[in-house]
């Protein structure tokens, strides 16, 4: 699963998906959408844009493809190429909130969660703080205009990458344009993690 804002670095050593790399270099598009994969369909109705930010290539083929996240997209059509799955697809932007009393209600909300979420990482065991760390760097900082992007505050999405939940629920909420709405989840199952003991 990708997030948008969120790094996540490839190893690539099948020929089909070596080829596909090649390609989105070769044409200077230099990204390519990630799904998960689905039983029936292949692939999954939802899913974000990787953009390369450098691919290293090794001395047998393989190479290592350091990505980011970008735009959410949801899947119109499905097909093939040389072996991968290609897509027909429409971007996905958050619904923006205009009225100024709902925008006073969903920044508190946001704030709450952010704070909320600064606590559970705080008190993460040490071996687990530092993985996350490791692989996904720190906590996105607070950003002052919540709905900036299209994607909203990157923090919700570093926060679905780590939290320790099922990918259909991750999916869930990758697949959703209401802030509100996304928030919540994210509050929801932070709160349910802070009940448990030695989370």
């Amino acid at each position: 699963m990708a997030y948008p804002t969120v790094p996540c670095p490839l190893h690539v050593f099948e020929p089909r998906y070596r080829l596909m790399i090649r390609r989105c270099m070769d044409t200077g598009t230099r990204q390519f959408g990630m799904c998960i994969s689905e039983p029936t369909k292949g692939f999954v109705d939802h899913g974000c844009m990787l953009i390369i930010r450098s691919v290293h290539f090794l001395p047998d083929g393989r190479s290592v493809v350091d990505t980011i996240g970008g735009k959410r997209f949801r899947v119109l059509s499905r097909g093939m190429r040389d072996g991968y799955s290609i897509a027909d697809i429409e971007h996905l932007e958050d619904t923006r909130v205009e009225d100024g009393e709902e925008l006073v209600r969903l920044q508190r909300l946001h704030d709450g969660v952010y704070d909320q979420a600064v606590r559970w990482f705080q008190n993460l065991k040490v071996r687990f703080h530092n993985q996350i760390l490791q692989h996904f760097g720190p906590m996105p900082a607070r950003e002052a205009d919540i709905q900036a992007t299209p994607n909203g505050p990157a923090c919700c999405w570093w926060l679905l990458a780590v939290l320790p939940i099922d990918p259909r629920h991750q999916l869930s909420v990758l697949a959703m344009t209401s802030l509100r709405e996304r928030l919540q989840k994210i509050q929801h199952i932070l709160t349910y993690l802070q009940s448990v003991p030695d989370n």
